[in-house]
Protein backbone atom coordinates (compact mmCIF):
# COMPACT_ATOMS: atom_id res chain seq x y z
CA UNK A 1 0.00 0.00 0.00
CA UNK A 2 1.49 3.35 -0.99
CA UNK A 3 1.67 6.25 1.42
CA UNK A 4 -0.27 9.40 0.54
CA UNK A 5 1.10 12.65 1.95
CA UNK A 6 -0.97 15.80 2.01
CA UNK A 7 0.59 19.22 2.06
CA UNK A 8 -0.28 21.65 4.79
CA UNK A 9 -2.73 24.33 3.76
CA UNK A 10 -1.09 27.72 3.17
CA UNK A 11 -3.23 29.28 5.92
CA UNK A 12 -2.24 26.63 8.48
CA UNK A 13 1.39 26.86 7.43
CA UNK A 14 1.33 30.65 7.87
CA UNK A 15 -0.48 30.63 11.24
CA UNK A 16 1.45 27.73 12.78
CA UNK A 17 4.93 27.98 11.24
CA UNK A 18 5.59 31.47 9.86
CA UNK A 19 7.12 33.85 12.38
CA UNK A 20 5.37 36.77 10.68
CA UNK A 21 2.13 35.43 12.21
CA UNK A 22 3.49 36.24 15.69
CA UNK A 23 1.76 39.62 15.42
CA UNK A 24 -1.60 37.85 15.03
CA UNK A 25 -0.93 35.57 17.99
CA UNK A 26 0.37 38.33 20.28
CA UNK A 27 -3.02 39.67 21.50
CA UNK A 28 -4.24 36.10 22.10
CA UNK A 29 -1.08 35.20 24.00
CA UNK A 30 -1.27 38.36 26.11
CA UNK A 31 -4.99 37.91 26.83
CA UNK A 32 -4.58 34.31 27.99
CA UNK A 33 -1.38 35.19 29.86
CA UNK A 34 -3.00 38.11 31.68
CA UNK A 35 -5.97 35.93 32.69
CA UNK A 36 -3.64 33.32 34.22
CA UNK A 37 -1.23 35.87 35.73
CA UNK A 38 -3.95 37.83 37.54
CA UNK A 39 -5.70 34.66 38.74
CA UNK A 40 -2.45 33.25 40.10
CA UNK A 41 -1.31 36.56 41.61
CA UNK A 42 -4.59 37.00 43.49
CA UNK A 43 -4.33 33.44 44.85
CA UNK A 44 -0.69 33.87 45.88
CA UNK A 45 -1.74 36.93 47.88
CA UNK A 46 -4.80 35.31 49.43
CA UNK A 47 -4.29 33.55 52.80
CA UNK A 48 -7.10 31.11 51.92
CA UNK A 49 -4.91 29.82 49.06
CA UNK A 50 -1.33 30.38 50.24
CA UNK A 51 -1.03 31.54 53.83
CA UNK A 52 -2.43 31.01 57.30
CA UNK A 53 -5.72 29.57 56.03
CA UNK A 54 -4.09 27.63 53.16
CA UNK A 55 -6.39 25.23 51.35
CA UNK A 56 -9.64 26.79 52.57
CA UNK A 57 -10.67 28.17 49.17
CA UNK A 58 -9.68 25.00 47.33
CA UNK A 59 -11.63 22.89 49.83
CA UNK A 60 -14.72 24.98 49.10
CA UNK A 61 -14.20 24.61 45.35
CA UNK A 62 -13.78 20.84 45.62
CA UNK A 63 -16.78 20.46 47.92
CA UNK A 64 -18.98 22.27 45.36
CA UNK A 65 -17.54 20.17 42.52
CA UNK A 66 -18.19 16.89 44.35
CA UNK A 67 -21.76 18.05 44.99
CA UNK A 68 -22.22 18.41 41.22
CA UNK A 69 -21.40 14.71 40.68
CA UNK A 70 -24.88 13.49 41.54
CA UNK A 71 -28.13 13.08 39.67
CA UNK A 72 -29.09 11.64 36.31
CA UNK A 73 -26.87 14.03 34.31
CA UNK A 74 -24.12 15.21 36.66
CA UNK A 75 -21.99 18.26 35.81
CA UNK A 76 -18.93 16.50 37.23
CA UNK A 77 -18.03 12.92 36.25
CA UNK A 78 -18.07 10.55 39.21
CA UNK A 79 -14.50 9.36 38.52
CA UNK A 80 -13.29 12.97 38.63
CA UNK A 81 -15.17 13.67 41.86
CA UNK A 82 -13.48 10.60 43.36
CA UNK A 83 -10.09 11.92 42.20
CA UNK A 84 -10.83 15.30 43.79
CA UNK A 85 -11.83 13.67 47.09
CA UNK A 86 -9.06 11.08 47.36
CA UNK A 87 -6.09 12.84 45.76
CA UNK A 88 -6.68 16.59 45.93
CA UNK A 89 -8.73 16.97 49.10
CA UNK A 90 -6.45 14.64 51.07
CA UNK A 91 -3.51 16.92 50.13
CA UNK A 92 -5.40 20.19 49.83
CA UNK A 93 -2.65 22.46 51.20
CA UNK A 94 -0.11 21.16 48.68
CA UNK A 95 -2.60 21.39 45.79
CA UNK A 96 -3.57 24.91 46.85
CA UNK A 97 0.04 26.04 46.41
CA UNK A 98 0.37 24.06 43.16
CA UNK A 99 -2.75 25.68 41.65
CA UNK A 100 -1.83 29.23 42.72
CA UNK A 101 1.81 28.90 41.63
CA UNK A 102 0.88 27.09 38.42
CA UNK A 103 -1.58 29.78 37.36
CA UNK A 104 0.97 32.50 38.09
CA UNK A 105 3.80 30.75 36.21
CA UNK A 106 1.63 29.95 33.19
CA UNK A 107 0.60 33.60 33.03
CA UNK A 108 4.16 34.83 33.45
CA UNK A 109 5.43 32.49 30.74
CA UNK A 110 2.75 33.63 28.30
CA UNK A 111 3.20 37.32 29.08
CA UNK A 112 6.98 37.12 28.66
CA UNK A 113 6.76 34.77 25.68
CA UNK A 114 9.04 32.33 27.51
CA UNK A 115 8.51 28.58 26.93
CA UNK A 116 5.21 29.70 25.47
CA UNK A 117 4.08 26.35 24.07
CA UNK A 118 4.77 24.60 27.39
CA UNK A 119 3.04 27.36 29.37
CA UNK A 120 0.01 27.23 27.07
CA UNK A 121 -0.11 23.43 27.42
CA UNK A 122 -0.20 23.61 31.23
CA UNK A 123 -2.81 26.36 31.06
CA UNK A 124 -4.88 24.16 28.77
CA UNK A 125 -4.59 21.29 31.26
CA UNK A 126 -5.72 23.52 34.14
CA UNK A 127 -8.70 24.77 32.08
CA UNK A 128 -9.58 21.17 31.29
CA UNK A 129 -9.46 20.22 34.98
CA UNK A 130 -11.54 23.23 36.03
CA UNK A 131 -14.14 22.31 33.42
CA UNK A 132 -14.18 18.69 34.62
CA UNK A 133 -14.86 20.11 38.09
CA UNK A 134 -17.97 21.81 36.71
CA UNK A 135 -16.58 25.34 36.52
CA UNK A 136 -17.26 27.08 33.22
CA UNK A 137 -16.52 30.80 33.59
CA UNK A 138 -13.94 31.72 30.91
CA UNK A 139 -12.42 28.22 30.94
CA UNK A 140 -13.84 27.07 27.56
CA UNK A 141 -12.60 30.24 25.86
CA UNK A 142 -9.15 30.02 27.45
CA UNK A 143 -8.96 26.31 26.59
CA UNK A 144 -9.69 26.90 22.89
CA UNK A 145 -7.25 29.82 22.70
CA UNK A 146 -4.62 27.70 24.46
CA UNK A 147 -5.04 24.92 21.90
CA UNK A 148 -4.13 27.46 19.23
CA UNK A 149 -1.14 28.66 21.24
CA UNK A 150 0.09 25.09 21.71
CA UNK A 151 -0.26 24.31 18.00
CA UNK A 152 1.54 27.52 17.05
CA UNK A 153 4.32 27.10 19.65
CA UNK A 154 7.05 27.86 17.07
CA UNK A 155 5.48 31.22 16.31
CA UNK A 156 3.73 32.58 19.41
CA UNK A 157 6.86 33.39 21.40
CA UNK A 158 8.71 35.14 18.59
CA UNK A 159 7.65 38.51 19.99
CA UNK A 160 8.95 37.45 23.37
CA UNK A 161 11.86 35.73 25.07
CA UNK A 162 11.40 32.50 23.09
CA UNK A 163 12.99 34.31 20.14
CA UNK A 164 16.29 34.17 22.02
CA UNK A 165 15.87 31.22 24.40
CA UNK A 166 14.60 28.52 22.03
CA UNK A 167 17.45 28.79 19.49
CA UNK A 168 19.92 28.50 22.40
CA UNK A 169 18.18 25.59 24.16
CA UNK A 170 16.58 23.86 21.19
CA UNK A 171 14.09 21.04 21.54
CA UNK A 172 14.48 17.40 22.57
CA UNK A 173 14.57 16.45 18.87
CA UNK A 174 16.83 19.32 17.76
CA UNK A 175 19.42 20.60 20.24
CA UNK A 176 20.08 24.35 20.31
CA UNK A 177 23.46 26.01 20.10
CA UNK A 178 24.15 25.46 23.83
CA UNK A 179 23.81 21.69 23.43
CA UNK A 180 25.24 20.95 19.99
CA UNK A 181 28.31 18.78 19.80
CA UNK A 182 31.29 20.52 18.20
Amino acid sequence: MSQVLFQESPVAKFLLSDTRAAFLWLPIRLYVGWAWFTAGWSKLNNPAWVGNDMGHSLTGFITKAVGKATGEHPDVPLWYANFLQTVVLDNVETWSVVVATGEFLVGLGLLLGLFTGVAAFFGLMMNFNFMLAGSLSTNPILLVLSVGLVLAWKVVGQLGLDRFVLPALGTPWQPGRWFRQS
